[in-house]
């Protein structure tokens, strides 16, 4: 399996890195962007669209540029290198990925080409208050009203969504009964009833708690007049796809992580000699080094599996178990290889291992991942190491 970039994703990887070293290249730039709402940067919001980036999945006839989840994972790991806060999972990834997926012509056209020109910045209204990761709504219901629909409930948290111009909500279908069926439905941000509140998370980039009071929405996809179509399995993936982007945002911020705690190895001294000279902290940055590799060639993998239109659940799952103890792995020894100076708000090591925690959280963390894939264990054949499937 060839894991190396063909020239234009190499150009795209130097291209995006240079933007967002320019707009972040040192740790006190970000603290001023993320210290004032929206917590991003509107100005590098729009040098990105003015790239391409922001409609980089979308297709052409929609004002996108028709890339796939390599050029994605790309953007996503340049992203997390220097720990950009602007949302470009959260909008174009998983708001954008679902308009893509089930939207009608007319709501494709009038969302992604703003989405991709940087005029529209969506966010997806999905996770609830005592729920863990599912993809089924339950705390928001939707009504049929005489010109549309209405939504009433909470979710919470939604990133980035005190800023975002266009909502995409995930609502509990009338009539469905104990079958939880979900459908999908986009909300303006101006709409009577909409209730949001906005604040900080702990790794500087912003969350909000949204209420819906009767609030106008329009039936993401399908046909007004037939019965709205349950969206679970659609959540479920546009789900994944978004936990396969995290994961390459992750080894972006171990990377750095990574290569800020060699540089401190070496230059940093005790007794007179630099810490690298001391076995045991150089087999522990090694031991980092192993982790990060691990996670990147399997981020890749299931990269490479979503294009090929494989099982895209099952490699984000995967993806995700690798990148959460490999996050928490290298987060962990960078800020004790530091020592306090790591956990300081003026050090960057504490930022990037708080993102990290952050990411871990989202969409489902490592233990959700793994006792998913248990699950599954007996559905496949058991192969022996040396190459021949197991028959005793």
């Amino acid at each position: 399996m060839d894991f190396t970039f063909d020239s234009e994703q190499s150009d795209l990887k130097e291209a995006v890195r240079s933007l967002l070293e320019r707009a972040y290249g040192n740790s006190e730039a970000r603290r001023t962007v993320v210290a004032t709402d929206p917590g991003f940067d509107e100005k590098t919001w729009s040098r990105l669209a003015g790239m391409g980036l922001l409609g980089l999945p979308f297709a052409e006839e929609h004002g996108g540029m028709g890339a796939g989840p390599i050029e994605v994972a790309i953007v996503a790991e340049e992203i997390g290198r220097v720990l950009a806060p602007e949302p470009f999972i959260e909008a174009v990834v998983l708001a954008g990925g679902l308009i893509a997926a089930v939207g009608t012509d007319e709501q494709k056209g009038d969302l992604l080409g703003a989405i991709a020109g940087g005029a529209t910045v969506p966010a997806f209204a999905h996770a609830e208050i005592g729920t863990r990761w599912s993809p089924s709504a339950s705390a928001v219901t939707a009504v049929r009203a005489a010109d549309g629909w209405t939504l009433t409930g909470v979710k919470e948290p939604v990133p980035h969504g005190a800023r975002a111009d266009v909502l995409v909500v995930s609502a509990v279908l009338p009539g469905e009964g104990a079958s939880g069926g979900t459908g999908l439905f986009v909300v303006r941000g101006d709409a009577p009833g909409l209730i949001r509140t906005g604040y900080r998370t702990h790794d500087g980039t912003r969350a909000a708690h949204v209420r819906f009071d009767g609030t106008p929405a329009t039936l993401l996809g399908g046909d007004g007049s037939a019965p709205a179509p349950d969206r679970t399995a659609v959540i479920e993936r546009a789900l994944a796809e978004a936990r396969i982007a995290y994961s390459h945002e992750a080894i972006g911020a171990m990377d750095t992580a990574l290569r800020t705690t060699a540089g401190y190895l070496t230059t940093r001294k005790q007794f007179g000699v630099t810490l690298n000279r001391f076995q045991a902290l150089t087999f522990r940055a090694a031991d980092m080094y192993v982790s990060l590799e691990l996670a990147r060639s399997t981020a890749l993998w299931a990269s490479m599996v979503q294009g090929a239109g494989g099982d895209v659940v099952s490699a984000a799952d995967r993806t995700r178990l690798q990148s959460s103890r490999a996050g928490r792995h290298i987060g962990q020894e960078a800020i004790q290889l530091h020592g306090g100076i790591g956990v300081t708000a003026e050090y960057e090591v504490g930022h990037y291992t708080s993102r990290l925690t952050a990411i871990d959280h989202l969409l489902g963390d490592g233990d959700f991942a793994a006792a998913r894939l248990a699950r599954t264990v007996g559905d496949r054949e058991t192969v022996d190491p040396m190459g021949a499937p197991y028959t005793g």
